[in-house]
């Protein structure tokens, strides 16, 4: 596996990732499986985070004697010092490690929860204070929302960052590719196959690959996955005229703006609703495990019934998406899986 340079880390990682996620669904065993099979195929960048069930957990007990063989993305979303501390010590903990490579605040997509995680009492005198005692490495951020992601990029802070990049959703082309690499700043790519809306990995991986300062992770829950994708990188990464054609058809197709999980819809919702969850309520059934997430699914659905239609939400949504008619697409969407 081509290895490459994670910016100012000074990290060689490969070429492409792994995004933890997926490793949810399939049995412990498997997910183990595949896991060591990306690991011996020269895969060295394993991302997750502790918000994604028992990814931690399983991530851990595959790498048993081969935590040197890999560079661990782990995150909180957790804003406030005190949590975001309790956080580290059990991510240690389900990875069975002392040490986290890059340790990420996780989706914080408004400026308000940007400037909380910095402030005094906030996620980041968590983060420095695990750092100086050893445990953490590199520091990291992800956002949905472009603006704040450049914000955390302009104040040099943070070695990595993860956004959302493919070639329908490719905001980050125009000015913040550029200017982590002038900064000199890690740039690994959530969503490569656009949650779920792209489905060749050809198309998907070749056209990431271009950017010779962006590290894919895509989800990755099956050995066949692995080894299309080992196929794709260690291939010609030139595009055909076909394959040109192909995306622009697809672009076209894709066109109409959707939910980037921005997040602007949701702060001072009268009813408390987060919006993201329940419009890509559909995307979410795809990637997380259903019968371990009812629950979730149930809560999401109850909040979104008290929806007052004030249309506040729609106001501040910088995408000028028709939220509510979307959010009602989410809840029958649900209704329909949990047979309500």
């Amino acid at each position: 596996m081509k290895k490459v340079r994670l910016g100012r880390t000074n990290l060689q990682v490969s070429r492409v990732g792994i995004g933890g996620i997926p490793l949810q669904r399939p049995s412990e065993k498997d997910a183990i499986e595949v896991i060591r099979h990306a690991v011996d195929n020269g895969i060295n960048i394993i991302d997750t985070s502790i918000g994604y069930s028992n990814s931690e957990e399983r991530i851990g007990k595959a790498l048993v004697g081969r935590r040197d063989d890999v560079i661990l993305i782990t995150r909180t979303s957790r804003a406030d010092k005190k949590r975001a501390a309790e956080d580290i010590e059990q991510s240690l903990k389900n990875l069975q490690t002392d040490f986290i490579d890059i340790y990420e605040l996780h989706n914080f997509s408004t400026p308000e929860r940007y400037q909380a995680a910095i402030s005094e009492g906030g996620i980041m005198e968590a983060v420095y204070e695990a750092q100086d005692k050893g445990k953490i490495g590199h520091i990291g951020f992800t956002s949905h929302c472009i603006n704040t992601m450049k914000m955390a990029v302009k104040s040099e802070i943070f070695d990595v960052i993860l956004f959302p990049f493919n070639f329908v959703n490719n905001e980050a082309e125009e000015e913040l590719l550029p200017l982590t690499k002038k900064l000199d700043i890690g740039f690994t790519a959530m969503k490569p196959f656009a949650g779920g809306r792209l489905s060749d990995a050809n198309l998907v991986m070749k056209y990431l690959l271009q950017f010779d300062n962006v590290v894919p992770v895509p989800g990755i829950e099956k050995k066949e996955e692995i080894d299309e994708i080992l196929e794709i990188v260690n291939g010609s990464l030139n595009f055909t005229v076909e394959e040109e054609q192909r995306i622009a058809d697809i672009r076209k197709e894709l066109s109409d703006p959707f939910c980037q999980w921005c997040g602007y819809c949701t702060p001072d919702c009268p009813q408390d609703i987060y919006m993201p969850m329940v419009i890509n309520a559909e995307s979410m059934w795809k990637l997380w495990p259903h019968e371990s997430n009812v629950k979730q699914y149930k809560d999401i659905l109850v909040a979104a019934k008290s929806c007052s239609d004030c249309g506040e939400c729609e106001e501040k949504c910088p995408y000028n998406l028709p939220v509510r008619d979307l959010m009602e697409k989410g809840i029958k969407f649900i209704e329909s899986k949990l047979e309500i």
